[in-house]
């Protein structure tokens, strides 16, 4: 299933991502630190979502209360929820 995030707190605008079987693949970004998503979204390539929310969730962006990491964590879990 292709799913698309829309952002909140962050520069990046939204996050779209296939989820199969609770593996996450194919995470783009829109907006945001163009180098440091693309990292990332390369680090969580084939991973579950359990794996990602454990590693991601609560990470923070300077003084926001949340990131963009943290934002991808939410993400996958909202479309894991989703697909149930």
């Amino acid at each position: 299933m292709h799913y698309k995030y829309n952002c909140v707190g962050t520069c990046s605008r939204s996050i779209e991502f296939d989820i199969n079987n609770d593996v996450i693949t194919n995470v783009v970004f829109e907006g945001g630190c163009n180098g440091n998503l693309k990292g990332i979204s390369k680090l969580v390539e084939g991973k579950t979502v359990d794996e990602i929310e454990k590693t991601l969730k609560g990470t923070l962006c300077g003084y926001k209360n949340t990131s963009c990491p943290d934002q991808l964590a939410r993400a996958v879990r909202e479309a894991s929820n989703a697909n149930k």
